[in-house]
């Protein structure tokens, strides 16, 4: 039997199994640099945060870049390889600068001296070190971009207050690609092309012309110098596919690559081909197309997803690989595992089967994991986080917590989730959380009709958009839920609308038609707070003080609606932000969840 694939019994350790999943360290993808490919970057959690690492690959040394108390996940390689830079928040908050550290070690540094703190919106960086484009926002000012020049000051070259973002620089330092959404819907983006001055060479916008508003998304420049042509993904088919765009000609090259579901694709680093990947009904795959040939190569990997993936100058792919059932690899066509961290290897779990049930905005796709034994059991209803997101056939602690404590754990995509065409996703409008709510409760009636769910054992949970729709659930479907669990929720839109980051005030505009002062009336309906009173299964709530996606006020007006009414409710404050990445923190959020449902369902 495969080691990534033991069965608790199996596990050689003393932990319990379900927290060996969390403790045993991990590897992102590694990223490595553009004219320097045997110097990578990557994420672990092998000291017990997750932390960066630099990777010497002809050497094998390996050496932790960052070191903070609440962990550090954003950072990138120079083209050059000479120094790491990462972004420094303080606790979780998001609101930082760019740090610059040489690649084998020292002291940091500003990597931009000269620009204030912000929340980041991009970051491209030139091959010879000679231009560095930043992204920025902030409450008060929007979206503004920088350009530096051989080490000069930061000069803006663009400023709005809708959301925007740095998509990409060009191989030869001229040309950068910005996303923004400057026609006021932050789910459609479109595309300019500016040069290092800001003045506009081309633009590109799908959102106009017609009922259906259409996005743009930037995917890369082409790694030649003096190529102008720009990959990028767009929604013209009702999916997400890539297409090539000379930005200097404006011809575009759409690939008409014959696969369902969502495709996007990055460049080879010899420009020769794309590197594809296919996301279709929760699971995953990569092809290589040739520009040439515009044959359609499928590389071969195993059922499941792929978290990411690279292709390297030798012409390898290197992916980042999980089942449900099997911990994630980094995996190479080689047929090596590229990086494998030392010690405690993660016990696997058990796959989901796939179950569709007609809702009333069609087929709803949910994902599920059973216990051993016969049912009906308890069972976890796992909402993703999001909106636009979706659930996937790839590992996953959590759920796997409750599997091996006797739940059932079920996992919806909603309507507004990816990969399943841009009807789908963009039927989230307006009704923002009833939509969403109306496909778990089809979900949750085929859980008990057959026979998989207790129906006195019914909990519903999540985090982030998945722990606001937990808390919209338990007040507007009272009888539905036997337990809440809400993680990072949006629990009183109104004030999360005036306390998150500009970003999210963007969004919410999008999906809400407006302001809360403009429409009030939806605000209402789709806030959780309007229906706490109605609330009346025990309610876990876990909230990061530092959190700008879904700030502390608003859950504690909630809160504080559930305790005058004497509702079962328990509160965790954790200090951190939109999550934790600290393993330990982790690890008791789980185990706080698993206690308050194992007291109040039994």
């Amino acid at each position: 039997m495969n080691d990534d694939a033991r069965t608790p019994a199996e596990s050689s350790s003393d932990l319990p199994v379900w927290e060996q999943r969390f403790r045993a360290p991990r590897v992102s993808l590694p990223d490595w640099a553009e004219d320097a490919p045997e110097r990578a970057l990557f994420v672990s959690n092998a000291t017990g945060t997750y932390e960066l690492y630099a990777w010497d690959r002809e050497s094998g040394e390996q050496r932790q870049v960052t070191d903070r108390p609440n962990g550090t996940t954003d950072g990138v390689l120079t083209p050059d390889g000479r120094a790491v830079w990462w972004f420094a928040d303080t606790d979780g908050d998001e609101f930082g600068v760019w740090m610059r550290q040489p690649f084998e070690g020292g002291a940091d540094e500003p990597a931009v001296p000269g620009l204030d703190p912000s929340y980041p919106a991009g970051l491209a960086l030139g091959r010879d070190g000679s231009v560095v484009v930043v992204g920025r926002s902030t409450d008060d000012e929007g979206t503004m971009i920088h350009v530096v020049r051989d080490g000069g000051a930061p000069a803006e070259i663009y400023r709005h207050q809708e959301s925007a973002g740095v998509g990409d620089l060009s191989h030869d330092g001229t040309l950068i690609a910005v996303e923004h959404t400057e026609h006021g819907d932050a789910m459609h983006a479109a595309l300019r092309i500016v040069r290092l001055d800001g003045s506009t060479v081309a633009e590109l916008d799908d959102s106009k012309g017609g009922t259906e508003e259409l996005g743009l998304e930037v995917l890369g420049f082409a790694p030649v110098d003096g190529d102008t042509r720009l990959l990028i993904g767009h929604q013209r088919g009702g999916r997400w596919e890539p297409l090539i765009w000379d930005v200097t000609t404006g011809e575009q090259t759409d690939l008409a690559l014959d696969l369902p579901g969502d495709v996007s694709a990055e460049w080879y680093p010899d420009g020769s081909g794309l590197l594809v990947g296919h996301s279709f009904e929760a699971r995953s795959e990569l092809y290589r197309f040739d520009l040439s040939s515009r044959e359609l190569i499928r590389i071969d990997t195993p059922p499941g997803s792929v978290g990411g993936a690279t292709a390297r100058p030798d012409g390898t792919v290197e992916y980042l690989w999980s089942s449900a059932a099997v911990p994630p690899a980094v995996r190479s066509t080689t047929g090596k595992v590229v990086l494998d961290p030392p010690g405690m290897k993660a016990p696997g779990s058990v796959p989901v089967e796939d179950v569709w049930v007609e809702g009333p905005g069609g087929r709803v796709h949910a994902l599920v994991q059973r216990p051993a034994g016969d049912g009906p059991f308890p069972t976890v209803f796992d909402i993703h986080g999001g909106p636009t997101w979706h659930d996937s056939d790839e590992f996953a602690a959590g759920p796997a917590a409750w599997v091996d404590h006797g739940y059932a754990v079920v996992r919806i995509n909603y309507r507004g989730s990816t990969g399943y065409g841009r009807e789908w996703t963009d039927a989230l409008k307006h009704r923002v959380g009833l939509i969403e709510l109306e496909d778990v409760a089809a979900v949750r009636e085929w859980a008990v009709d057959s026979g998989l769910a207790d129906p006195s054992r019914l909990v519903l949970a999540g985090a982030s958009w998945g722990g606001y729709l937990t808390l919209l659930g338990l007040g507007t479907q009272p009888g539905a839920w036997s337990l809440g669990l809400a993680s990072v929720p949006v629990a009183d839109y109104v004030t999360a609308y005036h306390d998150e980051m500009e970003n999210l005030k963007a969004l919410d505009r999008t999906l809400l038609g407006g302001t809360p002062e403009e429409v009030p009336e939806r605000y209402e309906a789709s806030s959780p707070l309007t229906y706490v009173d109605a609330v009346k299964a025990p309610v876990y709530i876990a909230a990061g003080v530092n959190d700008p996606r879904c700030p502390i006020r608003q859950i504690d007006n909630y809160v504080h609606r559930l305790a005058s009414r004497g509702a079962t409710h328990e509160v965790y404050r954790y200090d951190a932000g939109h999550g934790s990445l600290v393993v330990e923190e982790r690890i008791k959020q789980v185990r706080l969840e698993i206690e308050f449902a194992e007291r109040h369902l039994n």
